[in-house]
């Protein structure tokens, strides 16, 4: 009797599940498409960027191999489209590359440049950190005070390993400007401030020992 209870068991799940596969048939077959078109789409994707990365890999480097002052304009339009691909890795090299070889002069381009780096460019945080430190120090000959600040602000208020660096920036800035007390300012809140680069906060020692002690 018991067995063939079981058997009756097994006989109604096994038709339960048959029914469920009938029933929801065109539901499975579009739930396994879906899938596989998922699955289809992420591997392209990442093909697509593995190869789009190698191709800016080997167009820097040839670009750069290539340079001399025959094709200035060609070097620095190209390195301009790296720089507008947004690579985290060669746009940011690409920028260095124009300004160390002085590809370009008009310092507005040059920031629309770094605007991109910074604001639509997908790079780690201290990386990201490090291109406003150097923003700021392209433009600390010409900017005023104001400008200056706003450039480093996101630095001055974090913990970022370039905070000593964007302090002593200012505190330079305003001791070449003969604003003593405000360079003062800036080198003790490298001294004061949490963790600062030891031979930044060194050099601020140096500075307020030296040449701004009363």
């Amino acid at each position: 009797m018991d067995e063939e209870v079981s058997i009756i068991n097994t006989n109604t799940r096994n038709e339960k599940v048959k029914n469920f596969f009938v029933n929801n048939k065109n539901k499975l077959i579009f739930g396994i498409l879906f899938v596989l078109a998922i699955s289809v789409a992420v591997y392209g994707f990442d093909k697509y960027q593995t190869n789009k990365k190698q191709q800016i890999s080997e167009d820097y480097n040839l670009i750069t191999v290539e340079y001399s002052e025959n094709n200035r304009e060609k070097t620095t339009n190209k390195l301009i489209e790296i720089i507008n691909a947004k690579d985290p890795t060669y746009s940011p090299l690409s920028l260095y590359f124009i300004i160390d070889n002085k590809l370009l002069s008009d310092q507005k381009q040059i920031n629309e440049l770094f605007d991109i780096l910074i604001n639509q460019t997908p790079l780690d945080d201290e990386i990201n950190n490090l291109i406003i430190y150097k923003k700021a120090l392209f433009n600390a000959d010409q900017y005023a005070e104001g400008d200056m600040l706003n450039i480093l602000k996101p630095l001055i208020n974090s913990k970022s390993v370039w905070k000593s660096h964007a302090l002593y920036l200012m505190a330079e800035y305003f001791y070449a400007k003969e604003q003593n007390q405000k360079a003062k300012e800036f080198f003790n809140q490298i001294i004061s401030s949490e963790n600062p680069n030891p031979d930044i906060r060194l050099q601020a020692e140096k500075r307020l020992n030296r040449d701004l002690s009363e």
